[in-house]
């Protein structure tokens, strides 16, 4: 009869990500991302993958774990059929996971998940991978494949075991039961998402959606067909929903719930000015509690995130500036011929407006102060709120009010001298900075040493490495 081996204890990895996570926010704050962390897998929901991967160069540190409360629980045979029950003690399991993206392509990792001794299975880890094909944020649908490895409890007796999907040495899972083979040291998956902005309300802050789906073998699907390990057989399918809302700038609050093909999870993730901090409520399918892993369980999550030498804050995913569209005066039903005096031109002067697109438009400045753009000359001012020009501007942003420097390509530029204006040709964007673009002058490739960032319309602020 396979025994289950004690609960891991949490004491060496609850002091081990608390001093990581002091160590990392006493020198940077911030949550990059623009999609939440799980459990040990680095980016994703709670214990699913998504198409999305950290930024380049982004290393996040997250500490995580649940908590288990049954009493009792089944024993086994060697072929993993039920035998009857034993006493267990819950309590508290962590985990701790760093991860680090590339090139906005590449996202990997390694996690700890147990320090116990021989008696407890011995040192638990893994390692994660994950290369996105296609970008939920610049393509309609997201597309991404990755890997997850995890290492065997080894208790040593000479017999095989396979790693589980809680993440903990159990004397009942081994590689083979009776006729059964759990393949779970690696596990191959494929994920898609779709990312949708949210409406425009006055009830509600700046929002979006996040749609997950994919397959995964390993540990998405093996041991489905074991009564006390899952309730249903997903066939290794999984899937999940985020709502993500702006509460502020730099500070998110994430609504999950997922299906990791075994239970159904659903949480909340809050980023307040760099660090993230998570609830879950795990296995909510589970009503029965019969074993541990058909429970509900309760758990928590911290992670913090460093950005090379500056800060990595949360935002809502990115999308495209809005159309301006100029609708054509609708023609009259009557046609009224008469003789009028043309009205002479309004007096004003020629100006040409460089965008933050890089697009140019010519307006006519006027002597009372409006500003007439269109065959028609009409004033901007009229046509707002339904006709605006294109672009993203910094004016009225927090950062910018307070005169925060940007950074770029890892170097911190202050302001430098007054507003200009400038001309479209003469600039090309080379990055951005919170959503903002960043321009610079020729089409050199060496490191600028001055950026320029738009104001509004027209109006252009000079950022330079040396601003005294």
């Amino acid at each position: 009869m396979a025994q289950r081996r004690p609960r891991r204890g949490p004491g060496r990895l609850l002091a081990g990500g608390l001093l990581v996570a002091l160590i990392a926010t006493s020198g940077v704050a911030g949550q990059t991302t623009k999609v939440p962390s799980t459990l040990r897998y680095g980016s994703g929901l709670m214990d699913i993958p998504v198409a999305g991967v950290l930024a380049n160069r982004a290393l996040t540190v997250t500490y995580s774990g649940f908590w288990t409360s049954n009493d009792t629980d089944v024993t086994t045979d060697d072929s993993g059929n039920v035998t009857g029950t034993e006493a267990i003690l819950g309590g508290w399991n962590g985990d701790l996971s760093a991860a680090l993206g590339l090139f906005d392509l590449l996202e990997l990792g390694a996690n700890l998940q147990s320090l116990g001794d021989a008696a407890e299975g011995g040192t638990l880890w893994g390692a994660f991978g994950r290369l996105s094909i296609l970008s939920p944020q610049t393509q309609p649908i997201g597309l991404a494949v990755g890997g997850l490895y995890a290492s065997s409890p080894d208790f040593g007796d000479g017999i095989g075991y396979a790693p589980n999907r809680l993440a903990g040495a159990d004397r009942r899972g081994r590689d083979q039961l009776g006729t059964r083979e759990m393949n779970t040291g690696f596990s191959f998956y494929a994920v898609a998402g779709w990312d949708l902005p949210g409406l425009s309300s006055s009830f509600l802050p700046d929002h979006d959606f996040s749609f997950t789906a994919g397959w995964g073998g390993g540990l998405f699907k093996d041991g489905d067909d074991l009564d006390w390990y899952a309730s249903g057989d997903s066939g290794g399918w999984f899937a999940g929903v985020a709502w993500n809302l702006e509460l502020a700038e730099s500070r998110m609050l994430t609504l999950m719930s997922e299906y990791n093909g075994f239970d159904w999870n659903v949480g909340t993730q809050v980023d307040l000015r760099g660090v993230r901090l998570g609830l879950h409520v795990l296995g909510v399918n589970h009503s029965s509690n019969t074993t541990v892993y058909r429970s509900t369980k309760f758990g928590l999550l911290a992670s913090v995130a460093l950005c090379g030498r500056g800060l990595c804050r949360a935002s809502l995913r990115d999308r495209p500036a809005p159309d301006v569209v100029v609708l054509p005066a609708a023609p009259p039903d009557t046609v009224v011929v008469t003789r009028v005096e043309r009205p002479s031109p309004p007096a004003g002067t020629a100006f040409a407006l460089c965008l933050s697109t890089g697009d140019q438009i010519d307006v006519l400045l006027t002597v009372a102060g409006d500003t007439l753009v269109g065959p028609s000359q009409t004033p901007l001012r009229e046509l707002r709120p339904t006709v605006v020009l294109a672009g993203v501007y910094a004016a009225n942003r927090g950062w910018f009010e307070s005169g925060e420097p940007v950074t770029f390509e890892e170097r911190p530029y202050g302001r430098a001298g007054a507003t200009v204006g400038l001309d479209c040709g003469d600039i090309r964007q080379v990055g951005e900075h919170l959503g903002v673009p960043l321009f610079v002058m020729g089409v050199g490739g060496a490191s600028p040493e001055i950026l320029y960032v738009p104001v509004r319309p027209g109006v252009w602020q000079r950022y330079s490495l040396d601003p005294g």
